[in-house]
């Protein structure tokens, strides 16, 4: 994983986009837990507490939490605690903690247009997307929209390929999930902190 690219880009834009940051064989493996739909996957919602709501209209993925005691889990887990490490001396972000879980959209399934930082006593700073499904063409559809702040206009619309990685400040890139014709895998995961994501230098 090239932490020096991953930086630049951060730094520059905010956001950044990266191919193949886990070999090959690793994300096979972690493809194949999303395979493996055996009632450990549920379905998502939004918001915290009181506000929290399901509606598969606005968002339609199921999702499993990944566990340090699953062997697989447990090397992507250490991949992003690297990574973690290395922003953290680039950047100073203060990046504390990771959590992430494994999303599957089905055929059709997407999610509005939203931002990922929520309110709460440790906030999300940075948000993380790795693709795992197979080889994807443009007519699957399935896309990663990003905006910049309230600009209606998109800045960037991303293919889920195969291995990469889409790293973004989570609270500054609004950004929906658009519908796909076959299933769409992927590990969605945020970093939290003690410092505000001032802390880039942008």
């Amino acid at each position: 994983m090239d932490v020096d690219k991953i930086a630049r880009g951060l730094r520059d834009e905010g956001f950044v986009a990266v191919e193949d940051v886990l070999p090959s064989a690793l994300r096979a493996r972690l493809d194949e837990g999303c395979c493996e739909v055996d009632g450990a996957f549920s379905s998502s919602g939004m918001g915290r507490g009181a506000g929290h709501n399901t509606d598969a209209a606005i968002r339609g993925d199921v999702t499993r939490w990944l566990e340090d005691t699953n062997e697989v889990d447990q090397l992507y887990l250490e991949t992003m605690d690297v990574l973690r490490s290395g922003l953290n001396e680039q950047l100073f972000l203060g990046l504390v903690d990771y959590e992430c879980h494994y999303a599957i959209y089905g055929v059709g399934a997407r999610y509005g247009k939203h931002l990922d930082a929520l309110a709460g006593r440790t906030n999300r700073l940075l948000s993380s997307v790795v693709y795992l499904n197979p080889a994807w063409a443009l007519a699957d559809g399935g896309e990663l929209v990003m905006y910049r702040g309230d600009d209606p206009e998109p800045i960037a619309r991303i293919l889920p390929q195969p291995g990469l990685m889409v790293l973004f400040l989570s609270d500054e890139f609004p950004h929906e999930v658009l519908a796909s014709t076959r299933s769409r895998h992927s590990i969605a995961g945020w970093f939290s902190g003690r410092v505000s994501s001032a802390g880039v230098g942008r």
